[in-house]
């Protein structure tokens, strides 16, 4: 098994930021666009380089919206940042009508999603954001695991020409993909070679991966890891490939289980390739507040919880 160092725990929230200011480097046309939180969603150092290209909304993410759309539409290429509940759920009517529908090619910087959030609770907390924007028609959805990768594809959304989701968090966690790694869209990095068992996780989950890939392998079940860093459009080739190996799967993912990474794996194997699966998500429940640490644990979210799930499906294969 492929062994991936910590380097050192960093909020992926923080890798949006640097990749925004090399994006806004590379590209003049780059700007950014907030909700009276630039701070959370780390967008000082560009505004503070780029002063000109950085617009305070306040609090009024509908108008944002439409005002990133305008500047698309002018030939910019807007981010817009906010915490997910608020960039997602609170302006889906314009997501919908401004920027999805028109194709326009702003950038949706979506922050603190999850039950990582912590201790602000069920209302801040989004659970719901990836089926969300997995049905809006043309949007790509990603959702990268750690600082490094985060940066890379900031980078790498900045540079596609459409509207796309990026979607990170507030806690602090592993960064163990490489840094000069270039992101592409639409691929799954596969982290580990297996032939009992896929695991399946994007986001925070593919460090608990990871982590259960070893466990198991002390008990001699060889797990395969895939990274679904973009969950639309789902790299099918990839996907189908490994379970033509292994023959089953755990889906991990911090969101809820309707609409998911869960659900598009589900659909895929359903049409093509049927194979057990197991789950491993938010099921069907709001947030709740506590510490990142406590949350994950109490909706099972680990590389404990993913081990065992490895085991049902194992048993599972006819």
């Amino acid at each position: 098994m492929k062994t991936y160092i910590d380097t050192g725990k960093i909020d992926t929230r923080s890798g949006f930021g640097e990749g925004l200011l090399l994006a806004g480097r590379q590209d003049e046309r780059v700007m950014a666009l907030t909700a009276d939180l630039k701070g959370s969603v780390k967008m000082n150092a560009f505004a503070k380089e780029f002063p000109d290209r950085f617009i305070e909304c306040g609090i009024a993410e509908a108008n944002m919206v439409g005002v990133a759309a305008g500047l698309a539409i002018g030939g910019k290429v807007p981010f817009i940042g906010s915490f997910a509940e608020f960039v997602t759920g609170r302006v889906y009517d314009q997501l919908r009508q401004e920027v999805a529908y028109g194709h326009t090619n702003v950038k949706i910087a979506s922050s603190h999603a999850g039950i990582t959030l912590g201790e602000d609770g069920a209302t801040h907390q989004t659970m719901e954001d990836i089926a969300l924007m997995r049905a809006l028609p043309g949007m790509v959805v990603l959702v990268p695991c750690d600082y490094n990768q985060t940066k890379n594809a900031t980078i790498a959304a900045a540079a596609y020409e459409g509207p796309v989701y990026i979607r990170f968090g507030r806690p602090s966690v592993p960064n163990f993909t490489p840094a000069d790694e270039p992101f592409e869209i639409g691929k799954i990095y596969t982290l580990n070679e297996g032939t009992d068992v896929t695991l399946i996780a994007c986001g925070h989950l593919v460090w608990e991966a990871l982590g259960a890939a070893q466990a198991l392998e002390a008990e001699g079940i060889s797990a395969e890891v895939l990274n679904v860093a973009t969950i639309k459009p789902l790299d099918e080739k990839t996907l189908l490939a490994s379970l033509a190996r292994t023959g089953c799967a755990v889906i991990a993912e911090e969101h809820n289980t309707a609409g998911g990474l869960g659900e598009a794996v589900a659909g895929l194997t359903a049409a093509t390739r049927p194979c057990p699966l197991e789950y491993i998500n938010g099921a069907d429940r709001f947030g709740q507040s506590g510490t990142p640490a406590e949350l994950m644990r109490a909706y099972g979210l680990d590389a404990a919880h993913m081990a065992e799930a490895a085991k049902k499906a194992i048993g599972r294969k006819i």
